[in-house]
């Protein structure tokens, strides 16, 4: 295990000294550990290997720049707005790169797939919301969307995160509605979001303008992964629902027509992405299996839903989506402004509490979206702006609220799935001694340890056919280094300038471990998944959008919901506690925890994500937000004092994004 982590100076203490980043001059990632685990082959989902701790050295407040850096600032000294200006200024030198760098193959499949796992699941979410409400519609979930990613493609500091119509602010605006639907003298739905939303967004202006982003160094894998088990299984639930609804919408048979497509849906898609990871036929027709087998399932399932004699069934009213009869036309043939000033000034009150539990909803989701979808199993090399986007989610929030649609947020598992859809694979001459991000040598290393211990690695095939079409600084960041064991360089003794150390080029492609060597960052994937949901709203397109099936979005919703549950972190320790010591790999770092403790950590997990779920099925749903956000404190005050060691935690849990990423929120415990 390389000690490049804790040789890197403490960012709490000079993150505040440290020039802008430029596609010039790049703070280098830290050199990930030796023999590293196997990326993900379809690339469709996020690893769930463990992360190398990262621990900060100091935690000393930080020298105020005013006063030459001779005195230490006070901890009630707040350098207001400092995070969103360096979050400004590392991105903007970035900001050509990240539209120019577009003209790569990984865009298209990439946009054509988010844009299916986004809006259909927004769609199908906002089926509670019509069938309940009666206040939103198709079209406000559209419209959000397409503003989520209009911000983010142009003014957001993280454009890869995706956002969207989540199932908690569903959860959130449901239970709203149904706290006042009943009650006398009650306030005008709309009028009230419109004042919870814009509470919210104040919170969340005076949140970015107060650095308090930087909580974020306390979220690690344990609150990341409790939240998306939650996250997933509301997936899980909301399809649920839709084909048990049907039964009291429709016919019979037409229900359990429903069932069929939502089954199919389910099922292909995992067969798709089971073909992608195994070895036959060629990587083209796999990477193709992987890229588009959701889409394609889909568009198929639809078709079959109008083929033959189910034709009749699937005409029934209530076996599809409802959608206006005119473009760009919100629910309830009300006007888009939503004059929610015009409030009764006691409920204007009422909404303040309503929008802070709001605040700490966007505040974990966004971010920890955002997280994770920079986590360290994706060679990223561009900057964040955690403090920056969280002044525009609230800018977002406040639109929304004007606009009467639903708030957009970070998708959770949607984010991750975007990055990991951009990846560039490459290959490896040595998979015993290949590390899985694409990074530059440390300053810390000595010019004889850049030069004896490390190797380039060519790319064995970029996905467009070459590396033409990239600009220079991204053909320069896709090489990678291979780092040679202590062990192995002692054995090897000194050797000289002209020793080989790994033989280059000695295998062939298909010998060699494919692995990823690149992301694509860029704005333009983002962008059009959201010009996508824009077109939906034209009459047109709209009319084709109600022809999917309930069932088809039912089974969208199962499967993206278990396949996010089979890669959870929770999941894969509760896998290793039933498997067999000897079907396991030797390497698997989960060896060197006491089962006890690996028990009962899963347990706790389960816990928080247990509480969280309850809450939701109750009239008190509204404070699972609360829930959450008390993962946090659970794991840094609680969790270590219940007889785990040191080594023990390192390895059950850790940092979500690399220090890296996180040194724009002041790194990571």
């Amino acid at each position: 295990m390389t000690s490049t982590h804790h040789r890197r100076p403490s960012h709490s203490s000079t993150s505040h000294h440290l020039p802008p980043l430029s596609p010039s001059m790049s703070r280098p990632r830290p050199i990930p550990p030796t023999n590293p685990p196997e990326p993900p082959l379809t690339l469709l989902h996020s690893t769930t290997s463990p992360i190398t701790p990262y621990r900060t050295t100091s935690h000393a407040p930080r020298e105020d720049d005013d006063e030459k850096g001779k005195r230490k600032r006070k901890w009630w000294r707040v350098r207001l707005g400092y995070g969103m200006y360096n979050d400004i200024r590392n991105r903007i030198p970035w900001y050509i790169s990240d539209w120019t760098d577009a003209w790569n193959y990984r865009v298209i499949p990439s946009t054509w797939f988010i844009f299916f796992a986004n809006v259909l699941p927004g769609l199908a979410f906002s089926l509670d919301l019509i069938e309940t409400t009666g206040q939103y519609g198709v079209q406000e979930v559209l419209l959000s969307s397409f503003m989520a990613a209009f911000v983010a493609s142009f003014l957001g500091g993280q454009p890869l995160l995706i956002s969207g119509v989540t199932g908690p602010i569903t959860v959130f605006n449901k239970t709203i509605y149904d706290i006042f639907e009943n009650k006398q003298n009650g306030p005008n739905y709309l009028h009230f979001i419109g004042w919870t939303y814009l509470w919210a967004a104040i919170f969340h202006w005076v949140a970015a303008v107060m650095n308090a982003v930087q909580g974020l160094r306390y979220v690690t894998r344990f609150s990341c992964d409790t939240f998306g088990f939650y996250v997933a299984a509301v997936y899980v639930q909301y399809g649920i629902q839709v084909v048990t609804r049907q039964f009291g919408q429709t016919s019979t048979p037409s229900a359990f027509l429903g069932i069929i497509l939502a089954i199919l849906t389910l099922v292909l898609p995992h067969y798709f992405n089971s073909v992608a990871k195994s070895g036959y036929i060629n990587k083209h027709f796999r990477r193709f299996c992987a890229d588009y087998g959701m889409p394609i399932t889909i568009i198929a399932m639809t078709g079959l839903a109008y083929w033959g004699r189910f034709d009749q069934y699937v005409l029934e009213d209530g076996m599809t989506l409802p959608t206006t009869p005119t473009s760009f036309q919100p629910a309830s043939d009300r006007p888009w402004l939503v004059r929610f000033w015009q409030l009764e000034g006691k409920w204007v009150g009422i909404a303040l509490p309503f929008g802070f539990v709001l605040f700490i909803l966007f505040y974990f989701d966004a971010n920890v979206s955002s997280l994770i979808a920079q986590g360290s199993e994706y060679p990223l090399r561009k900057p964040p702006g955690f403090h920056w986007d969280f002044f525009l989610l609230g800018i977002t929030t406040f639109i929304a609220g004007l606009l009467g649609i639903p708030a957009p947020n970070g998708l959770i598992p949607q984010a991750p799935l975007h990055t990991a859809s951009l990846v560039v694979m490459g290959y490896e001459d040595d998979s015993a001694t290949s590390s899985t991000t694409a990074i530059s040598p440390t300053p810390e290393r000595s010019s004889l340890d850049r030069r004896e211990t490390q190797t380039d690695i060519q790319l064995g095939e970029m996905e467009n056919g070459n590396g033409n079409n990239l600009s220079k600084a991204e053909q320069n960041g896709l090489k990678r280094r291979t780092s040679i064991p202590a062990s192995e360089i002692r054995r090897r003794g000194n050797p000289t300038k002209g020793e080989d150390i790994i033989t280059r080029n000695t295998k062939k492609d298909e010998d060699r471990r494919e692995v990823p060597v690149a992301v694509v960052e860029q704005r333009v994937s983002n962008l059009a998944q959201g010009c996508l949901c824009l077109i939906l709203m034209t009459k047109p397109f709209e009319h084709v959008l109600g022809l999917i099936p309930k069932g088809v979005l039912a089974g969208l919703f199962w499967y993206m919901g278990s396949d996010a549950l089979l890669t959870s972190g929770v999941t894969a320790k509760i896998l290793y506690l039933i498997k067999d010591k000897r079907a396991t790999s030797p390497s698997e770092p989960l060896h060197n925890v006491r089962k006890s403790r690996i028990l009962w950590f899963t347990i706790i997990e389960l816990i928080g994500f247990g509480a969280t779920f309850a809450i939701t099925q109750t009239m008190a749903a509204i404070g699972f937000p609360i829930i959450i956000m008390l993962l946090v404190p659970l794991r840094i005050l609680i969790v270590p004092r219940l007889g785990f060691s040191e080594d023990e935690l390192a390895i059950l849990d850790g940092a979500v994004a690399s220090p890296f990423t996180m040194e724009s929120v002041g790194g990571s415990i």
